[in-house]
């Protein structure tokens, strides 16, 4: 059975989505792919990347990823962690199901 796929989405795609989608790949990799992105694209934070490390998820090779990368794409989840982000999150087709779980800065 083919992996479900689940996009986590943010404003900057600098921290939040960054963690959730490191630590949702490290606690369950083998039943989804996991990727982040922004609405507005930065730069991975080293605080961020620093915080991943003591819990033992590696976050050194990712990068800032902009929703648009994703568009046209078959997404079964999309997971908005910031308020911002669900308010200006595309829209996906009708199968992908949005779930909004937002998280303080």
């Amino acid at each position: 059975m083919p992996k479900q796929s689940v996009l986590i989405l943010c404003t900057g795609n600098s921290a939040r989505s960054q963690m959730a989608e490191g630590i949702l790949r490290h606690m369950a990799g083998d039943r989804f792919e996991v990727a982040s992105a922004g609405t507005k694209p930065s730069i991975v934070r080293p605080e961020a990347i620093a915080a991943m490390r003591e819990l033992g998820v590696d976050l050194t090779g990712h990068r800032s990823k902009s929703v648009d990368e994703f568009i046209g794409h078959p997404i079964d989840y999309v997971i908005t962690v910031c308020d911002n982000a669900k308010e200006s999150c595309p829209i996906f087709p009708a199968r992908t199901k949005r779930m909004h779980w937002p998280f303080q800065d």
